[in-house]
């Protein structure tokens, strides 16, 4: 019987592999990513660019020891049989590199893809439990009202079972993150606020469980901090619009914020003329000391794993510059 995973490290830096990188520079990145000391590195399946589990198999055959995140699996997209299969592959070839992402996926893509369930929350309760059991080597659980699965057991089934965590934003669905899953991805911006409203949603039981909770932050370092967060404004468009209401709603600008961008004519505006303050809040940015103050509060605040996005039009440039944000390794 495959042994559970083990308990999360604290004080992990990952990175964001972009979703938008040349193909021929996927592997240098991920490379260059593992020596320059990242602890992780996260592949994102977004619909139209590449597969998550693809990129992820790729990724850990190219390198050694980096940790490889997928960040997220949208539960409508596949059987769960079949991707625990997948899952359960990765993680048997590359013992104890794995992090298996699941989440609802972006409402307009799935129905566009013919795949957004009527309860998208049953659904992933349900996709979860079972996809995690399926892992374990167990028998699927008694057919739910979407996922049916009800006595599959896989034959081949990894030493070390991969932490499966939710990609979800809201506080119902982080409740059900706290039942069913193994700990919590959020997606930019993750301001300490954030992170401790969103443990807080996962429920005691979850807390005494030590889960994963993982942060993605966009990301400039550079030793003029002008730069810095010149640079990474871009990466902070959306988050006035409707749909990021979770991430702000915790943080003490969250109105002025919200009026800020009710007066600006469109979302590029909105960032390049937000305070500077709300920009070191939001993102990872500024010279190395100040980007590192800001890794080490979101581990602070509860984080387990704190992710980078690289800012910048190069993106082997960008990921040199961040690391020089990573705490520093006897």
């Amino acid at each position: 019987m495959p042994e559970p995973h083990a308990l999360p490290a604290r004080g992990r830096v990952g990175v964001m592999l972009p979703r938008d990188l040349p193909v021929g520079d996927v592997l240098p990145y991920a490379r260059r990513a593992e020596e320059l000391g990242f602890d992780q590195i996260w592949v994102v399946e977004d619909l139209g660019w590449r597969g998550g589990i693809a990129q992820a198999a790729t990724v850990l055959a190219g390198t050694t020891n980096i940790t490889v995140g997928i960040g997220i699996l949208p539960a409508g997209a596949r059987n769960v049989s079949f991707a625990a299969m997948e899952l359960a592959t990765l993680a048997q070839l590359h013992p104890g590199r794995l992090i298996a992402g699941i989440g609802h996926g972006m409402p307009d893509w799935m129905r566009r893809a013919g795949s957004w369930p009527a309860s998208p929350l049953t659904l992933l309760k349900e996709y979860t439990t079972a996809l995690r059991l399926l892992l374990a080597g167990r028998p699927g659980p008694a057919n739910g009202r979407f996922v049916r699965c009800e006595g599959v057991v896989l034959t081949e089934t990894p030493d070390i079972v991969p932490p499966v965590v939710l990609g979800v934003r809201g506080p119902r669905s982080q409740e059900a993150a706290g039942e069913v899953a193994d700990g919590l991805l959020l997606a930019e911006p993750a301001a300490p606020a954030y992170i401790t409203a969103s443990l807080h949603h996962l429920g005691p039981a979850a807390s005494a469980n030590t889960p994963e909770i993982i942060t993605y932050d966009a990301a400039a370092v550079d030793d003029n901090e002008e730069a810095a967060l010149a640079r990474v404004r871009a990466g902070l468009e959306a988050i006035g619009e409707p749909g990021w209401a979770a991430h702000i709603d915790p943080l003490p600008f969250a109105t002025e914020l919200r009026a800020h961008r009710a007066a600006c004519p469109d979302a590029r505006h909105f960032a390049q003329t937000m305070p500077d303050a709300w920009v070191r809040e939001l993102s990872i940015a500024g010279t190395p000391d100040q980007a590192r103050d800001g890794i080490n509060a979101r581990h602070a605040a509860g984080a387990t794993s704190v992710v980078l996005a690289p800012a910048g039009p190069d993106a082997l440039t960008a990921l040199d510059s961040i690391a020089r944000a990573l705490p520093h390794k006897p």
